[in-house]
């Protein structure tokens, strides 16, 4: 073997096969015609003389020149030609002659140089680096201000900004919302310098433990927690022990400023003053409580939590919040009863202080979605959850009329944010989106393709939240998408299991509507839905890891056909993906649920899958003991036609085009304070408007008013810039493909005989991962789990045994959930 190093470009030369291993593009040698040939793992150029060059497909450095050097002699090449080859990436190429040299393709310089992409870096790192100083100072802020350093500080600052043109309010709004909003603007160039929808994150150089995967706690009230999760909670409870203890011993430094009272006075005092405690410390955690709920926020999109990750944080602060809010109540209810003012004080409608009648309506709003929120609740009466959550609005008006535009100011910032992401959810969702096609399994679940525009992405973990007009105007339900962004650029698809009256709802309509179409001959039969996303990581982690376990419980199942179906699209492309062992492990509960292993074709995405990724899918049926005699069957496919009624998907979505979405942001956010200051100049100021709860609502107005006009006015021209050219009949008849339209005889696909079922028991994963751990050695795998609490707590206990057991030769298992339950 003889290698030539030629400027930046290697050439392998193997004299005894005239094989020539070249990171390449050829299109043309010696003004011979080169044929590509399609091979495993490279493309061999067949020249006319029966010689062979073998390249790997990598992207040619820019500006270089190749040549080859044959070990065997050659006949003198003809006079060089210029040879256009469409096919190729390089539509033209110079074949030159250089003695015994053959210069094969002068490359046209097109990838940046290393100036731009070093800039790129350092403005990145510049960036990242004032975010993470923004948030920490943020952070420590509210550590700071309960101490009594914190309170002269507090102090000092209303003093120094309050004669400005937002007074007092101002100040306020300067030390607890503006950091966050600060950051969602830095947020925009950050992420619009870093890389595209394509980009798939690195792999670690060296296998080793992760906060952010690896689990602490797997059961509880919490459920399974991983390390950084469990930093988060610790950091929030220590933050109300110290806020807590902090205003108790202020609190207790000016008592003596009360006068001579008695002791019992003392007390009741301390009890009106450690309710106050129990609202401000409520206060902060409301400041964070409405940022994890903003879907599209740009600033989960930064720190790359999807948003089923965001609703347990969610869940967690309202607890919180409620419990503080509770004790804040009942503390002042305890003094008014002991003084025996209690009625006066609840109906009490301060101007200058906190108006107590809309605190209590508040309180009630808020105990009202606290209640139906418990699990026993929520599971078995979901639709009373979904309508009383609505509440929210009335919560946040009410709070802002209790407290005043001051106190309003340090919770602005969530709030302000979570309004743009509603507001543009209400603008996404108002359009009337094409069901393609639905197919019904004998199992109770419903597949459906939905049509969106070519523009609009997603990964194959993201999710989207589905209302189907027919079932209900005001119930939207999450559901994971089941097909891969490489599958049509027209359409996403969704598996739905029939487990609750919407659901169930959803599937007679499916059965009502095949009936229409095959007896009452109505082939404009049809499903209207709306939907809102798609949502979802930031980037596709599961293509970083080169080994990777799924486990499934159920209608879990549907993310990883997306997965499966994305890698393999992306190794029949070429694309970047790194996962070449996949074991899947699926726990149902009847053998029917089989069938939906039928929606993917792995024969048709990449015919030679089997050489190049290794799928190992092991089925466990819990509940029957032996193959049911319909395994596999497809009961009805109902094929819809809704180019009537609807049309795609709106690209209106914050986790959308990052330009249109960063400008919405940064323009609403100047609209707020342009609108607040003009309401500070023309009206507060001038008519020297001073009663709180009136400031208050007129602050949650301007809010309002920003992120409609100045907000709306974004979202006009966005939809403005939306294509909507209707798909072509390509693009139809491959979303028809992709809708699952398959008979009996052709269900049982090769990734259904290709599987493993095992019948009567569940998985037993400490075997199952002691296993992998023997055979597969020294790297990071992905642990995937998608399924109910129980399954990702059995998991989740697992993977913390094995990591913490593990030898210098095994795996690192890394914990991620893909399951959430509002």
């Amino acid at each position: 073997m003889e290698r030539q190093q030629i400027e930046t470009g290697t050439v392998i030369v193997t004299p005894e096969t005239n094989h020539f291993s070249i990171p390449l593009f050829f299109c043309c040698q010696g003004g011979q015609h080169l044929h590509l040939q399609r091979r495993t793992s490279s493309s061999t150029f067949r020249r006319g003389r029966g010689e062979r060059l073998e390249l790997r497909k990598q992207q040619p450095p820019p500006g270089l020149l190749i040549s080859a050097r044959h070990a065997s002699p050659a006949p003198p090449p003809p006079t060089p030609s210029l040879l256009p080859s469409p096919s190729l990436p390089f539509p033209s190429a110079m074949a030159v002659h250089d003695g015994g040299s053959e210069p094969l393709l002068l490359v046209p310089s097109g990838h940046p140089n290393r100036p731009a992409t070093l800039a790129k870096s350092l403005a990145r790192g510049a960036l990242k680096l004032a975010m993470w100083a923004l948030f920490l100072a943020w952070v420590a802020m509210f550590f700071v201000i309960p101490t009594e350093f914190g309170t002269d500080f507090y102090s000092d600052w209303e003093d120094a900004t309050s004669g400005t043109l937002f007074g007092t309010q101002g100040s306020v709004l300067l030390l607890y919302s503006a950091p966050i909003l600060l950051i969602a603007v830095l947020a925009v160039p950050y992420l619009l310098l870093s890389g595209g929808q394509d980009d798939v994150p690195a792999e670690k150089k060296s296998p080793g433990l992760r906060l952010g995967t690896f689990p602490v706690l797997v059961d509880g009230v919490f459920g399974v927690v991983t390390a950084a999760e469990f930093i988060g909670i610790a950091t929030f409870v220590a933050f109300v022990l110290w806020a807590v203890y902090w205003y108790t011993v202020v609190n207790f430094e000016i008592l003596p400023s009360y006068g001579d009272i008695t002791s019992f006075e003392k007390r009741v005092q301390m009890l009106q003053m450690s309710a106050y405690i129990f609202g401000l410390t409520a206060l902060t955690c409301l400041a964070f409580l409405f940022l994890p709920v903003a879907r599209g926020s740009i600033l989960l999109r930064l720190i790359g939590i999807p948003f089923e990750h965001a609703t347990r944080y969610h869940v967690w602060l309202g607890n919180l919040t409620m419990f503080l809010l509770t004790m804040h109540g009942l503390c002042y209810f305890i003094v008014w009863f002991i003084r025996g003012i209690v009625l006066k004080s609840i109906i009490e409608w301060k101007s200058d202080g906190g108006a107590n009648f809309a605190g209590v309506i508040c309180y009630c709003f808020g105990f009202t979605m606290w209640v139906t929120t418990l699990p026993p609740v929520r599971k078995r009466f979901f639709e009373l959850f979904f309508y009383t959550h609505q509440l929210y609005i009335l919560f946040v008006i009410f709070f802002a009329l209790h407290v005043g535009d001051t106190y309003v100011s340090k919770a602005a910032g969530g709030i302000f944010l979570f309004m743009l992401d509603r507001f543009l959810r209400f603008c996404q969702s108002r359009r009337n989106v094409d069901v393609i096609s639905a197919t019904s399994f004998p199992c109770g679940s419903v597949s459906l393709v939905i049509s969106k525009p070519k523009n609009l992405h997603y990964n194959a973990l993201g999710f989207i939240f589905l209302q189907v007009r027919e079932i209900s105007r005001l119930q939207w339900h999450p559901f994971s998408v089941s097909s891969s962004p490489l599958d049509g650029s027209h359409h996403l698809s969704v598996l739905i299991k029939s487990v609750g009256e919407w659901t169930g709802k959803l599937r007679e309509s499916v059965s009502d509507l095949l009936v229409s179409q095959t007896q009452l001959y109505e082939p404009n039969a049809s499903i209207v839905a709306s939907v809102e996303g798609p949502y979802g990581h930031e980037s596709p982690y599961h293509l970083m890891y080169k080994k990777l376990i799924l486990v499934a419980g159920g209608s879990g199942i549907s993310p990883f056909l997306a997965i499966l179906s994305d890698v393999l699209h992306r190794i029949r492309d070429d694309k970047p993906c790194l996962p070449r062992d996949i074991l899947i492990i699926w726990a149902v509960k009847r053998s029917n649920e089989i069938s939906l292993l039928s929606t993917i074709d792995t024969d048709s995405i990449c015919p030679s899958s089997s050489e190049k990724v290794n799928v190992d899918i092991r089925v466990y049926v819990t509940r029957e003991s032996e193959p049911s005699l319909e395994e596999g069957k497809i009961e009805k496919v109902v094929s819809l036609n809704t180019r009537s009624r609807g049309g795609s998907m709106s690209v209106l979505v914050g986790t959308g085009s990052k330009i249109w979405s960063g400008a919405y942001v940064i323009i609403s956010i100047l609209g707020f304070l342009i609108t607040l200051g003009l309401l500070d100049v023309c009206y507060l100021n001038p008519y020297s408007i001073s009663k709180w709860w009136y400031r208050g609502i007129l602050f949650l107005g301007c809010m309002v008013v920003s992120v409609i006009i100045f907000g709306g006015g974004v979202i006009y021209f966005w939809h403005r810039s939306e294509n909507v050219t209707p798909a072509r009949e390509e693009d139809r008849e491959e979303s028809e493909r992709i809708g699952y339209m398959v008979d009996q005889e052709t269900a049982r696909n090769k990734l259904c005989e290709n599987t493993n079922v095992f019948y009567g028991h569940r998985p037993d994963f400490k075997e199952i991962f002691g296993l992998v751990s023997d055979s597969w050695g020294c790297m990071d795998v992905g642990v995937i789990v998608c399924g109910p609490q129980t399954l990702q707590s059995s998991v989740a206990k697992e993977i913390r045994s094995q990591d913490l057991s593990r030898k210098g030769n095994s795996p690192v298992f890394h914990f991620n959930s893909h399951s959430f339950d509002l």
